[in-house]
C-alpha cells in the first residue's frame, strides 16, 4: 500500500508544480494534481519553495489549511470519483455539481464529509467497520446535496 512521509508529499505537489512551470512532461498522477494546484493560486508561492514547504508546520492555531492536506484530499476524491468507490460516490458528486453548480464547489463539499467521517472514526479510538465508514460518508454527502 502506498504510504508516503509528510516530506514525500510536499515533495510530489512541489516537484509537480516546478515540472508544470517548467512544461516538463508530467505523470498521470501528477497531471491530476497540477489541474488542482491550477485551481488554487492561494498555493503557488507555497509550492514554489520545497525548502521552505518542507520546514513549514502547518498547525491548526495558525488558522490556515495545510495546502498539502487539501491537495492531498482532491487526489484521494478523485480516485474515488474515477472508479465510484464507494459506491455511490459518484451520483452523490454530481448531485452536488447540480446543486453547487461548479465541480471545483462540490468537491470541496466532499472533502468536509470525508474530513467529518475520518475526524469521527479518529474520536471514536476504535476502528469503525468499513460498511460504516461507507454509509456515514454517504449519508453525508446526502445530506450536503439537500441542503443550502
Amino acid at each position: 500500500m502506498f504510504n508516503p512521509s509528510k516530506d514525500e508529499v510536499r515533495r510530489f505537489f512541489c516537484e509537480a508544480w516546478t515540472k508544470h512551470r517548467q512544461g516538463s512532461v508530467l505523470t498521470a498522477l501528477e497531471t491530476i494534481a497540477v489541474d488542482w494546484i491550477r485551481q488554487h493560486p492561494e498555493y503557488h508561492a507555497e509550492l514554489s519553495d520545497t525548502a521552505a514547504a518542507l520546514a513549514r508546520d502547518y498547525s491548526i492555531e495558525d488558522g490556515r489549511t495545510n495546502p498539502f492536506l487539501h491537495l492531498s484530499m482532491h487526489l484521494a476524491i478523485a480516485e474515488q470519483l474515477s472508479v465510484d468507490q464507494p459506491p455511490g460516490i459518484r451520483a452523490a458528486f454530481l448531485r452536488l455539481v447540480q446543486q453547487r453548480g461548479d465541480e471545483h464547489e462540490a468537491a470541496h463539499a466532499v472533502m468536509d464529509c470525508l474530513g467529518e467521517v475520518v475526524w469521527a472514526a479518529q474520536r471514536a479510538g476504535t476502528p469503525l467497520p468499513p460498511d460504516e465508514l461507507t454509509s456515514r460518508y454517504l449519508d453525508c454527502l446526502a445530506r450536503r446535496a439537500t441542503v443550502d
